[in-house]
């Protein structure tokens, strides 16, 4: 019996260990394959010798405002690995968003990060929406200096509702948290998903769908 426990004890431990140690995904996939020649190395990037490591490997500015003058009248300016090298490893990762009047930054998720945002000029209506089967929208009016967390993987919005430009910093727990744009994902993906199934899935009519369609897939290409 005490040899029975003793097992159960050390599978428990096992279990929760290999949980604790088993890392996120930082890719939407990956795929297995027996010839690592045609293998890529994931979850992060090749590290650098320490020793030849230098202060730009660390640093990224996003002093200058985006361009906004685009359909949805808002711009990210991403700060991941991609922009700061050193990031590798370190699970977080920021943005800048600027808003133009009335601008948006259109309902959309991050499928590998939890968000935390705080306004720095302007007032914006944010909010995101909790998974099925409630479906409950948490929003705020946010003011300067004000603070909101979005969690990982809800869908979520932010909508300048002021007469002047607003800018926002969002914090991000992942190097690389990824961005699905809901509408960009769903009418502009490439090949197009079939009209009619859409129109079933959103109620509409089939040439409503074929009309998101031509202007989402434009947009994006």
């Amino acid at each position: 019996m005490k040899s029975f426990l003793l097992a159960f004890v050390l599978l428990a431990l096992a279990s929760s260990l290999a949980s604790a140690f088993d890392p996120s995904p930082l890719q939407d996939f990956c795929v297995a394959v027996d010839d690592p020649l045609h293998g890529v190395f994931v979850n992060g990037k090749f590290c650098k010798d320490p020793k030849l490591a230098k202060a730009g490997d660390f640093y990224f500015s996003v002093k200058m405002p985006g361009d906004t003058n685009n359909p949805v009248g808002s711009n990210v300016s991403a700060v991941n690995i991609d922009q700061i090298p050193g990031l590798n490893t370190l699970g977080i990762s920021a943005a800048r968003i600027d808003f133009a009047p009335y601008g948006q930054n259109p309902p959309h998720t991050h499928p590998r990060a939890t968000e935390i945002l705080v306004v720095l000029e302007g007032t914006l209506l944010v909010g995101f929406v909790t998974s099925n089967p409630n479906n409950t929208l948490i929003s705020k009016v946010l003011n300067k200096g004000d603070v909101f967390v979005f969690p990982i993987g809800l869908i979520h919005f932010q909508f300048n509702i002021g007469k002047t430009n607003a800018i926002a910093f969002a914090g991000l727990s992942s190097q690389n948290p990824g961005v699905i744009t809901i509408a960009n994902a769903v009418f502009g993906s490439d090949p197009a998903i079939d009209p009619g199934f859409l129109a079933k899935a959103f109620q509409l009519d089939k040439k409503v769908v074929e009309d998101l369609q031509k202007k989402f897939w434009m947009d994006s290409n």
